[in-house]
This record gives C-alpha cells, structure tokens and sequence, in this order.
C-alpha cells in the first residue's frame, strides 16, 4: 500500500526485546519496482538529459550529480566565448554521450528506488520537459553567436583585403602584383564561398575600389603605364565569378583601348620600331584586340598625320632626325595587322627618300665633313635612279676633300655644270702605287691615276727636281679640263705598293687661257717610319697659254 513517497514491509519477526526493525531506505534489488516507478523514471531520464544532474539529485545520487556538472562546467569552458568553427566535435559527442548515460542511469536508478520528499512525478516530468528548454535554447543562442562570430571573422578577412589594396596602391604595378593579388583572392573567396554573409554584401564596393587602384595609372592619363595593370583587371573574369565582378568584368575594355592608343602613338616612329617599338606593340595589341574599336579607327589617321609632319620637317632644321623618325614610322605602318595602315609605309619610305638627303646636305652644311660623306654616299648608292644621286656623289667627295681640308666645305658643289671655256689640267703620277684625285670647285669629281711602272721614292730633297722628269718614261697621266674658279684637290695615296703612303691636300685657283701641269711622286720613309707623298706648290700656269707645262 502506498503511503506518502515511500513503500514499507511489514515484520516478519520480532526481536529478541519484542522490537519492530525499521523499513529499508531502497527498494530490493529484486523482485518488481514499487508503484509509479515509470513516471519516475521518465522524470529522472528528463532531468539528467537537461545537463544539470537533477535525476541524481532527487534519487540522492549526488556524486554522479557532480559527475553531469562536471561535463557541463567543461563544455561551457570549451564553448565559450563563442569560435566562428563552434565547438569541436569531438567535445560535443562526449558530452552528448554523458547526457544519455545520465538519463539512462538515472531512469534505471528511479525505477528501482523510491524517492523521499514530497515530491510529485507528474511535476518531475514536467519540469523535465521545461528545463529541457535551458540547453536546447542555449544551443540556439550560441549558433547566434557563433554566426556572429564567423560574420565577425570574414569582416576582419574583407579588412585585412582592403589592407593590402590600400599599401599595393602606392606602388608600379609590377611590385604591387602580388598584393594585388591576395587582395583579390579574398574578395574572391568571400563573394563565392560565403555568399549569404554581411562581407559578401560588402565585396561589390570593395571590388570597385580595387579597380580604381589598379588602374589609377589610366586615371591620371600615365597611358603607357596604364597598359599592364588594364590588361591584368581584363583577365579576372577568367579566375572570378562574373556574378561576383558584376558590371567590372568589362569595364576594363575600352580604357584599355584607349591607353593602348594613346601609348602607341606617344612612341610613333621612336627607337626600336623596326623590333616592335616605336608603338608598334602597343598599336598592334590594339587593332587585333580591339578592331572594332573607336581607337583602333583613330590608328591609320594618326600615323597618315604623323608622317605628313615629319616630311614637312624635311625642310626644318633637323632634317635628320625627322629621317629617322619617317623610317621608324615605315616600319611600324608595315608591321601593324590592318591593310589601311600597312599601306601608309609606302608614305614614310618615300619621305625617308628625300629625308637621307636632306639629312647629308644639312651634315655638310654644318660641318658634319665625315657624316655627309657617309649619308650621302650611300644615298647615291641604294637610290641609284634618282635624279639626285650624281649631286650626292659631288657632295660626297666634297665633303671627304673637306674633312682633310676645310676651305672645301665652305659651299655646295654647285648642281648645275657651269658653261664657258675649260681649261686644261694635266696630272702625272710619279709614284710606285695607285692614286685617286678628288677635286671640287666650280665642278667636282674624281680621277685615278694607275700606278708608275719603274718609279721609286725620292728622297726629300731630290724630290723636287726629279719627279716626273726622267726622259723617255711614260708616266701615268690623267687630263682634267676645269671651268675658271677656285679648286681644292685631294691625293689618295696608300694602296699598292706604299700601303702606308698618307693621303694629302691642296688647292689652286684656275684662270682663264692657261693650261695646268701637277705631279705626284713619293718621299722615303721619314726617321718617324712613315712614307710621305710630297706636298707640291699650288699648281702654277705655264708662262705661255698654250706651251708646255712644268711640274713641280
């Protein structure tokens, strides 16, 4: 019979004194549980589970009590303060596995003990049920905070972010790449891996501020500059998401084309056109990257206009350089892939035509004695058909006659062959080698006299009186007839037999009714170790118009 919480038995016996022993504190281990042993088991189960070890409390088990705060005290100090990874699984299953022992045990231990107090089981099990509510509204607050948490963390990543885009921006873009770089690997990760988040949200204005630093070189119209970091912004629709880039992941397209323009252009007709410079890589990047482009139809006018100004500059002081500037152009027009500008080179090549000679009239002009002689000559040489070309040859051997003798160069050999009388200049060569006689004046050109068979140094005192005097020699002889002026001569000795003859100059005034006589001849070798042609008089005329002349 049930009495109060408790169950007692009656005596079997009595003790010796006749006493009544007292009832024992448990249920026995055996035989069937006392009444409403099963509503007081789902009680204790109830409050073992809620983590708090209240099952033990109330069967008096208040070790095994400890044991449950104790797995609740170590998932508290393992949980909090809340991580963005939660608590570590290994932890939470230990601690899950705790709760289901407890309340297994502790059903067990209410169903075979009766419980002292005035406690109800109904009430037990309700107040289970609540206090249930404890760990399961416990579980929903720290997924709050731990969302938080992990909120908190990818803010602090998408800081971190604008961190590296902030230091990358004060440096070329070559040495901030990198950064750049992981800068962007973050965005990326935030935009694709945790879509949902408050930091994706933010990553569309991030994105737009890391476009402009890259390409703050385009914004403040350094073009050139501007070409690599463009190029770089143009290929992260290969690596990112086009739903995380949005609108950007084409922005880059047109101020490419336009820093693409406007560099090459900058660099028209400089260094290294014929290698792809001189715009060349840069307006060729254009117009097969962007044919359609408004910039690449601005190309072929750009050039068109740059070539016309350059042969204008023909005429200016620095004819020179405007030469090289129209072969630069050339070859950058004939390398581009678009036929409308390939075509512009044939402009350039003609204008580059007149500017080599432009360019060695200018050098000889200034004085340039060495550097017209080699333009020019040249000149003559690759443009044969040219209507200029035997008045470059003149100019030529001017300016090789003025290199050794300056008076030479004080004007142009005329263009023109001047009419009137000639008068007659005949040179002998006295010497054992070939020599070549430049001459400029009213008309120029050159002569070469072979070398005199039989012929030999001359010491330099007989020089004078010997040379081409011997009787009976025929000496090498060439006959220059020459209008009335000033000349100036140049002898090249030093091929043949004196290899080491140096050459020499002189010059003379022709006049009218008068014939002319020169001889070259050799002197021996100096005590210095070296040959030295005579340098004779100016040529004289002979006392009688038309006598013999002498040489001297």
């Amino acid at each position: 019979m049930e009495s109060g919480d408790r169950y007692g038995v009656a005596g079997y016996g009595t003790g010796g004194d006749g006493a009544v022993p007292p009832p024992p504190s448990h249920a026995p281990s055996v035989g069937p549980p006392p009444p409403g042993a099963s509503l007081r088991a789902a009680a204790a189960a109830l409050l073992n589970l809620t983590g708090l070890g209240l099952g033990y409390a109330l069967s008096g088990r208040w070790g095994r009590a400890a044991v449950c705060w104790a797995a609740t005290a170590v998932l508290l100090w393992v949980a909090l303060p809340a991580d963005p990874d939660g608590v570590p699984a290994g932890v939470l299953v230990g601690y899950l596995l705790v709760l289901v022992l407890a309340a297994v045990d502790g059903g067990r231990i209410a169903r075979r003990s009766a419980v002292g107090g005035a406690w109800r089981p109904g009430l037990a099990v309700g107040l289970g049920v609540v206090l249930l509510a404890v760990p399961a509204g416990g579980a929903v607050v720290y997924g709050s905070a731990r969302d938080e948490a992990r909120e908190q963390m990818l803010l602090d990543r998408l800081e971190a972010g604008d961190e590296r885009v902030a230091t990358a921006s004060g440096q070329p873009f070559e040495a901030a790449k990198d950064e750049y770089g992981k800068a962007l690997d973050v965005y990326r990760a935030l935009g694709e891996d945790h879509p949902g988040s408050r930091a994706a949200k933010l990553v569309p204005d991030r994105l737009k501020a890391y476009y402009d630093a890259v390409s703050t070189p385009y914004a403040k119209k350094r073009h050139c500059e501007a070409v690599a970091p463009l190029t770089y912004l143009r290929t992260l629709p290969d690596s990112v998401d086009k739903k995380v880039l949005g609108e950007l992941s084409a922005w880059p397209d047109t101020p490419l084309a336009e820093s693409l323009y406007a560099c090459g252009v900058s660099r028209l007709g400089g260094a290294g056109s014929g290698s792809g410079g001189g715009g060349g890589t840069e307006l060729g990047e254009l117009l097969r990257t962007f044919p359609e482009s408004a910039s690449a139809r601005r190309v072929a006018p750009a050039i068109d206009e740059r070539i016309k100004d350059q042969v204008t500059a023909l005429k200016g002081a620095e004819p020179c350089t405007a030469t090289e500037v129209l072969r630069g152009l050339g070859a950058t027009a004939s390398r581009l892939p678009d036929d409308s500008v390939k075509k512009l080179s044939a402009d350039a090549d003609e204008g580059v035509v007149d500017g080599v000679y432009a360019c060695g009239v200018d050098q000889f002009e200034d004085g340039k004695f060495g550097a017209a002689r080699t333009t020019l000559t040249e000149f003559a040489r690759t443009y044969k058909s040219d209507g200029r070309a035997r008045q470059a040859r003149d100019i030529a051997t001017a300016a090789e006659i003025a290199d050794d003798r300056p008076a030479a160069g004080k004007r142009l050999p005329p263009s023109k062959r001047p009419g009137g009388a000639r008068m007659e200049l005949v040179i002998s060569n006295d010497a054992p080698n070939t020599v070549e006689v430049l001459y400029t004046g009213p008309v120029t050109g050159t002569v070469t006299l072979r070398a005199c068979a039989g012929c030999e140094r001359y010491s330099a005192s007989e020089g004078p009186r010997r040379a081409c005097k011997a009787n009976g020699r025929n000496y090498p002889k060439a006959r220059l007839r020459l209008p009335a002026g000033e000349y100036h001569f140049l002898y090249k000795h030093g091929t043949g037999a004196a290899a080491r003859v140096d050459s020499y100059s002189s010059g003379t005034r022709v006049q009218p009714g008068y014939t002319y006589t020169s001889c070259t001849y050799v002197i021996e070798r100096s005590p210095f170790d070296l040959d030295l042609p005579l340098l004779p008089d100016p040529i004289q005329p002979v006392v009688s118009p038309w006598g013999a002349g002498s040489s001297r």
